[in-house]
Parts: C-alpha cells; structure tokens; sequence
C-alpha cells in the first residue's frame, strides 16, 4: 500500500524598509520588503515547513536556523531543494502544494505563475501539482494594517 502524509506550513515576517519582497523565489515590487535572516520569502518558507511535517523531520528552524550564520541572505528556493532531498532520503516523493499568501498589498495576480513555477522547480514536480493563491487581511490583524506579510502551505507526500 502506498503512503501519503500531508503537512501544514506556516510563516510571517514584518515589512522592513530596505529589503526586497520575495515570494515564491519571485522579487516582487513593492515599497517595503520583509525582514529576516534569509531572503524571508514567506511562501517558500512555508512550503518547506509543510514539506518538513509531511515527512516527520522537524520544521525549518531545525535545518535552517536563524541564528546560524550560514543561512544569512540565504536564497529560500535553495532551502526547499535541500528540503526535499531529505524527503527523499526517507523515501518520500511530492504529490502536490497548495499554499495561499496573505497580505493586504501588492496584488501578486501577475505574479502567481512564476511563484508556481520557481516552487515546482525547486521541489522536482510538474507545474501542475503546485498551486498558489493570494488573499488580503481586508484591514484586520498585521496583515491587514500592511505591517507584514504571511503564507500557509499544504503539502502532500507519498512514497
């Protein structure tokens, strides 16, 4: 019988000015970018989480530490390569992402396709297993007053 395991990802970081906005291995433009040790791409950060759980082996903070010099700047779509090397190790494949961003601004329409593309990149799998979607905060919580940024992921694995 076939195995299939499924993880949830979450992340969030501030905007900062000075830094860029990357979302999915995308720089999107904005005023403001977020604040973090690595690139602080949301979306890849939570996919990698999900991927993580999936495969029982912790969550980002135990491979990636931020505290660990290593990882300064570190580009997040390399983070989700090395991620899903350690799934395979233990056998697993990626089924299929879906993970949604959360920020009140910008609209990331124009952008979504790339994001799916860059993330299926990275994890091995046809564009057609990852999906992306955007929603806004609608003025409620740090998104919604524009403070930040956040994303949630699902990921599927099976071996």
């Amino acid at each position: 019988m076939t195995e299939v395991r499924t993880g949830i990802g979450y992340d969030a970081h501030p905007f900062a000015p000075d830094r860029r906005l990357v979302l999915g291995g995308v720089e999107v433009p904005h005023e403001l970018g977020v604040q973090g040790h690595s690139d602080a791409d949301v979306l890849t950060h939570a996919v990698i989480d999900a991927l993580l759980g999936a495969a029982a082996l912790g969550d980002i903070g135990v491979h990636f530490p931020d505290d660990d010099p290593a990882y300064a700047g570190a580009d997040s779509l390399e983070l989700l390569r090395r991620a899903v090397a350690l799934a395979a190790d233990e056998g697993f494949d990626v089924a299929n992402v879906d993970a949604t961003v959360v920020l009140e601004r910008p609209r990331l329409a124009e952008h979504r396709d790339a994001m799916r593309a860059n993330l299926a990149a990275a994890l091995g799998v046809d564009v057609a297993r990852v999906n992306v979607k955007a929603t806004r905060g609608e003025g409620m919580g740090f998104v919604g007053r524009g403070e930040g940024a956040a994303a949630l992921a699902v990921v599927t694995l099976g071996d």
